[in-house]
């Protein structure tokens, strides 16, 4: 796996809802105009974009606050 690829897929029903999986597990379904939208939008992109714009669509993505997140009193062992 190269390094912009996330693990994420998408396929498109035939009624036009719009299927975002990672890594072969099923994490959204963008129905209606944000289905349309979102397919006008990742036609047009490379690979690793296209990688992005499905992380940030499912909300799976990093918010730069993984490092604080281990100093965390409850997240030490």
């Amino acid at each position: 796996m190269d390094e912009g690829d996330l693990g994420f897929s998408y396929r498109q029903s035939k009624n036009g809802d719009v299927s975002i999986d990672r890594q072969g597990r099923s994490v959204t379904t963008l129905r209606g105009k944000a289905a349309i939208d979102f397919i006008d939008e990742v036609e047009g992109l490379e690979s690793n974009e296209q990688q992005q714009l499905m992380a940030r669509a499912t909300g799976n993505y990093k918010r730069g606050n993984e490092r604080l997140a281990a100093e965390h009193p409850r997240n030490k062992r």
